[in-house]
This record gives C-alpha cells, structure tokens and sequence, in this order.
C-alpha cells in the first residue's frame, strides 16, 4: 500500500503518489525480490527493482555506445550490453530486451547500474579480473632479488620466505604459483654443461662439417658413430593419466647391460649397430669393416666420431693406414656430444624403449632394443629424421649461470 492506495498481489511498481510526491517500488514475479538470494552482477547486487526511463544518455554517450554495438572487432558480450543500453535508452522496457537477448531482466538492470556508476569501462567489466597481489610493489622486488639468488626448488621454501620477510602466509600452491608467472618465474631443469667446453673449438667444427657437405661428392658418405650402453631398467617418466588413478612400473634388477657400438646414416636412416661384449679398438676396426660392407660402391667414407680412447688406438690406427681403406675419420670436439647427430637417437631409442615399459629378461629387453635400432628407425626414418639431425649449435657456458 502507497498513501492508502493498495496494490495487486505480487505486482508492485515504482508509484509515485499524486498527492504527496512520494514513491514506492513493488516487485515483478519473475525479480529479485521474489528469489530467495539476491542475484549478483559484476561487482554489484541488484535491488528490489525500479524503474529506467529512456533518454538518459547525451548525444555523445549515445554515439559511442552506438558504434560500439555495431563493431564487429568488439568482444560480443561487451557489444550487447551496448545493445542494450541504447535500447533503453529508446525507452524500451527491461523485460522486453531480456526476452531479445535471452536474459533475465534483473540482468538488465544489472547493466544500466554499471554504467551509471562507471560509463563504458563499467561495461567493460565482467568480475573475473582476479585479486590485487597481496605483496607490496617493493615485496616483490624484494622476492624476484632473492628467488633470483637463491634459486628455490620447492614452493614450500618461498611460501616460507614470504611469511617470514612479509608476514603474508599463503594457504594454497595454486596461489603461489600464480604470483611467480606474474613476477616472470617459472620452475626450470637446469641444463647439463661441461665448463670444458670450447665455443671457439665448436664453432670451428661447425664450420669443417658444413664444408665437407658442400664440397661432398657422389661417391663419398658421412656417418655418425659412437657407442652407447643401455642397461636392463625401467625409466619411469611422467604421463597423463586419469586423477584418481596411482600408477606404478615393475622393476627390474638393472645390473645387465647391452654394450653397442653403432653408426647411423642421417641421409637415408641406415643404421649399423653391433651388439658387442666389449666396447674397445676391436669393436671399433669391426664397426668400420662394417661400414665399408655397407657401402661397396662408395670412394670415401666419412666417419664423424667422439675422443674416445678406444677410436685413437693403435690397433685403429693402423687398420686405418691400410692403402685400401675407404674410411676417414673426423673427431668431434672433446666434450660436446651435442655436436654428434647419433646422440639424439640414443635419446630416441630410450623415449621408445625404456621409458614406462618393463622387460621381464634380460633377452626380452635386448630384442626390443636392437631391433628398434636396426629395424624400426631406418623403416620409418621419414618420421624419424625431425629427431635426429645436424642442426648443431655452439653452447658456450658463459651464457649460463652455473649452480655451484
């Protein structure tokens, strides 16, 4: 009841009394007021509802928003809500525009709120722009200096810092985490680098090997080799995987070991891989007698191999010197596997075979090994070759901050 006129059941309006001036709103069915919680928008409750006369926007607001709703390089939810603004301001009723849009027309009125209080940018505004860093701006200065210096591994360990240089405890990881991405953090492996390594010395074979392909005839081939010597073990590696499921791997006893001296061919993918009892000169002269079978037609052979003592013996040397011998060999800098392309298949191989994958004998495991590297790599090197490649680049440890 308004000055002792009585209204219809459920069906209040803004009334204003024609004797006193004064008013009073009632509340649609389908409103706030008739929910059991007040429905909220952004930043802001709805009240009991009211109403909104057209024409409260000037000619210049009124503009703006036009061309805003109009924008197709605007975000849409930002351009309807321009869409209805204008429409009310057309005098068009809330539950009409609703109905247009498929809303509800406290969400509506929610929207006129937002721009009276702070103009487009209210608009603009849709409540998920997430808290203020709870750190002061020097704080986290203060905590980039020291995570910087003492490189952290745990969260634990900088929530700890946090409370006891700040006095702020934070009770989630997530928390954590998300305010290191805001200061550039992110938690990395550190990279493992001989500080023997040469930059001068690299960039100096780089520049031998990219000649020999230049000037390489016909007749002539480039094979990388080097030995590797997987043993009889599981490499557990992580996965993705349903939440609630614990996932494990078998072991075995990882005392056996192949022992295989190989040599790959980065133009057509053959492999050559001998399955040996010792790696050593004797290994090596069968390894190169190998290559020469493999290659009949070929006038020169070059082998690009590692420092190791065994590819400098004199028994090597020797075959080497033989007047027949098709075979040159070219030594890669002392320290830098990454400068050998069949380093990378070494890494493939163990991707392949040992990562979450279990053999039960020692037989089983050196099947599936040696067949990989004789069988399946040259079967499918046209997927394979993006893997393992010459595309060698200098690593000069000085472009490293080294943990001491």
């Amino acid at each position: 009841m308004v000055c002792g006129v009585k209204l219809p059941p459920r069906r209040r309006a803004a009334v204003r009394c024609s004797k006193t001036g004064c008013c009073a709103s009632y509340i649609y069915p389908d409103s706030a007021g008739t929910r059991k919680a007040i429905l909220r928008i952004s930043r802001i409750a709805i009240p009991v509802s009211f109403m909104i006369r057209g024409g409260f926007l000037d000619p210049e607001s009124r503009r703006d928003l036009i061309e805003l709703a109009r924008d197709g390089s605007a975000a849409h939810r930002l351009a309807r809500r321009a869409n209805a603004l204008v429409l009310l301001d057309d005098g068009v009723n809330c539950a009409v525009i609703a109905r247009m849009l498929l809303l509800d027309d406290d969400t509506i009125r929610g929207w006129y709120q937002l721009y009276q209080e702070d103009g487009i940018d209210g608009l603009a505004s849709f409540g998920h722009e997430g808290g203020s860093c709870r750190l002061t701006a020097q704080q986290q200065v203060e905590l980039k200096a020291w995570i910087t210096a003492a490189l952290p591994r745990t969260t634990r360990e900088i929530g700890a810092w946090i409370a006891r240089e700040c006095g702020i405890e934070y009770q989630t990881r997530s928390g954590l985490i998300a305010l290191l991405h805001r200061l550039g953090m992110e938690h990395r492996k550190p990279k493992a680098i001989s500080r023997k390594l040469d930059p001068e010395k690299q960039k100096a074979f780089i520049r031998e090997y990219e000649a020999l392909m230049n000037r390489i005839f016909g007749d002539e081939a480039v094979i990388f080799a080097d030995a590797v010597h997987p043993t009889h073990a599981v490499r557990p590696v992580g996965c993705w995987t349903p939440k609630d499921l614990p996932l494990a791997v078998e072991q075995s006893s990882g005392r056996d070991r192949l022992n295989i001296h190989g040599a790959i061919d980065l133009e057509t993918g053959r492999t050559i891989m001998r399955d040996v009892l010792t790696v050593d000169a004797t290994s090596t002269i069968m390894l190169l007698m190998a290559i020469e079978a493999l290659y009949p037609g070929m006038r020169l052979i070059h082998v690009l191999l590692d420092n190791a003592r065994y590819h400098h013996a004199k028994l090597v040397q020797a075959w080497l010197a033989r007047p027949e011998c098709r075979i040159r060999l070219h030594f890669v800098p002392a320290y830098c596997p990454h400068l050998n392309p069949i380093e990378r298949l070494w890494g493939l191989m163990h991707r392949h075979i040992t990562h979450n994958k279990c053999y039960p004998t020692f037989r089983d495991f050196s099947v599936a090994m040696l067949t990989f590297l004789r069988d399946t790599v040259p079967a499918n090197w046209d997927v394979m070759c993006d893997e393992v490649t010459d595309n060698f680049r200098v690593i000069n440890p000085t472009d490293y901050r080294i943990i001491a």
